[in-house]
């Protein structure tokens, strides 16, 4: 007798059909990254414009679900984010950092709340404010993509890494206040702090005790992949814990990524390291190629019900929402350095240094690093549809079409015009310095290692058989460094002459690596070498290979 398969071949169509999307999606985010690379654009736009592009064609579309954004896309990139910045850059500059993630914030959604509601009355203030609160905060990863190569300072970079890792925090508890004042009709000052100070506290208690439960596990654990399995783990234990009770989920997520950021290289051991690495690097990779390409596929279902509003009220409501948000960064961060002297001290600065002022080619840096992203788009798609009365949202459409707008603008026209502004400005890719820096610290770690071995060797630790070569090596790398640090000391941009010994070493030694592998694959393909004997090797080389400089 022949099975009923209706059911369960229905569910593998859907499941096939899933996968077919996924598949899909991937191929566009390689497709446009390598495009993005050879024609020297920023991934984020000409993905951004991929997704805009499959939206109008024929065939269905992928909707943004707030919740899967906030709780599932969120908290991996925002602890990536913040395992790779700095905590003591972020303590040297917190007076901006906070003023940008914070200040900013509060400022922009009050005004732009403010303006929309005055330019079109029908909108509530309380809804106005939740929108404005929605697009205040920017997400920098376009905005760095483009930064980091164009030559944006170091100092610059830490404040927008600084500002995209606070910002959501703020921006999404101010929202979730204004909602709940629009659908319940009523607010109450001292309820709103109340809940802030929840939020805030409640955040970063959750975001240490994580941290450091999460720590004393790893430190127990013998193997990388078990180490990286509680990493991969950390954002989302941060979250959840922190959402339990009231706190802020993405600023717990922000809080354990600084501590592991600061911490971290006590804790863990080498082998995890090299294989966290690309591992978080292809999480990162997919999620934000997925994310801005879902920011594309929304145009269809933004603009589904706009054509009940007329003409005048869109092009009011949305000229007001974009044009403030722009102006108001640069207003606020020509205000924040015309601030008194005794206003800027620097929180955790050294003692006896004032605040460093940013110059005006920083001031307008800084104003278009303001691009946003996908949390606008969650956050303006999270509005309820009815009211506690059963009402309809009112202007729910025009608030989703001014957030799809303020993305729009800032992912692709600013993402465009950025590095040609920075290099307007003057801005240069020019590491010289820290790659000095660097190459003294190489030195200084290798002395240190000769130290101790001379320890060892008095101690009779340690034959002199072994101890000689170990020095001889070690010596090598001295010279070496001494000899990168000169060219560094004398050179005018990060790269130095493209003919310097240092450089000419590695290209040779690149050469000589890959006539290693070929042997290897030799040594397997006539039956020498096992095939997993010859990919211990090969890592081995590929260690080696990626300490090279690149060229």
């Amino acid at each position: 007798m022949r099975r009923c398969a209706g059911p369960r071949a229905g569910n593998l169509q859907s499941v096939a059909s899933s996968v077919a999307v996924a598949l899909a999606g991937l191929a566009a985010v390689v497709a446009l990254n390598v495009a993005a690379r050879r024609v020297g654009l920023p991934a984020a736009v000409l993905l951004v414009l991929g997704g805009l592009l499959y939206a109008v064609l024929p065939g269905p579309n992928l909707t943004l679900q707030p919740s899967v954004v906030l709780d599932v896309v969120i908290p991996p990139l925002l602890y990536a984010a913040a395992v790779n910045s700095s905590a003591i850059g972020l303590r040297r500059n917190a007076r901006a950092v906070l003023s940008l993630s914070v200040g900013l914030v509060l400022a922009t959604a009050l005004v732009v709340g403010a303006v929309l509601h005055a330019a079109v009355p029908a909108i509530p203030m309380s809804l106005a404010v939740a929108l404005g609160a929605a697009i205040a905060p920017p997400d920098p990863v376009a905005a760095l993509a483009i930064g980091r190569p164009a030559g944006l300072s170091p100092r610059l970079i830490t404040v927008v890494e600084g500002e995209g890792l606070l910002n959501d925090a703020t921006a999404l508890t101010l929202f979730e206040l204004a909602v709940a004042a629009a659908v319940g009709g009523s607010f109450s000052l001292s309820d709103a702090i109340g809940h802030f100070a929840l939020a805030a506290i409640g955040g970063v208690a959750a975001g240490l005790a994580s941290a450091v439960v999460i720590a004393w596990l790893r430190r127990h654990v013998t193997d990388s992949l078990s180490d990286n399995a509680l990493s991969i783990a950390t954002p989302f234990a941060a979250y959840l814990l922190a959402h339990s009770f009231g706190g802020s989920g993405v600023l717990a997520v922000v809080i354990a990524g600084l501590w592991f950021a600061h911490r971290g290289p006590a804790i863990g051991r080498g082998d995890s390291r090299l294989q966290a690495r690309p591992v978080w690097g292809l999480i990162e990779y997919l999620l934000e190629g997925f994310v801005f390409l879902l920011i594309g596929q929304q145009f269809p279902s933004v603009i589904r019900n706009l054509p009940t509003y007329s003409s005048g009220t869109i092009a009011l409501a949305s000229t007001a929402t974009v044009v403030v948000m722009l102006i108001l960064r640069p207003l606020w961060l020509v205000a924040s350095e015309l601030l008194p002297a005794r206003l800027h001290t620097r929180l955790g600065a050294e003692s006896g240094k004032s605040h460093e002022h940013l110059s005006v080619r920083d001031v307008l840096a800084l104003s278009w690093s303001g691009t946003r992203g996908v949390i606008t788009l969650a956050a303006a798609f999270s509005l309820p549809l009815r009211l506690e009365n059963g009402t309809a949202l009112p202007g729910r459409d025009l608030l989703l079409f001014c957030a799809y707008l303020a993305v729009l603008v800032t992912l692709v026209g600013q993402g465009l015009t950025f590095a040609p502004l920075l290099h307007g400005l003057g801005f240069r890719d020019s590491g010289s310095g820290e790659a000095l820096l660097r190459n003294q610290a190489r030195a200084a770690a290798v002395r240190a290692a000769l130290t101790h071995l001379d320890e060892l060797s008095a101690r009779d630790e340690v034959p002199d058989d072994i101890v000689a070569p170990l020095k001889r090596s070690a010596s090598l790398r001295l010279d070496r460094y001494a000899r990168r640090a000169e060219q560094l000391s004398s050179a005018e941009d990060a790269t130095t002459n493209g003919d310097d010994s240092y450089l000419v070493g590695a290209r040779v030694r690149r050469s000589m690596i890959a006539a290693e592998r070929d042997e290897l694959l030799q040594w397997r393909d006539t039956g020498r070498l096992s095939d997993r004997s010859l990919r211990i090797l090969q890592r081995e080389l590929d260690h080696e290979e990626g300490l090279l400089p690149p060229g």
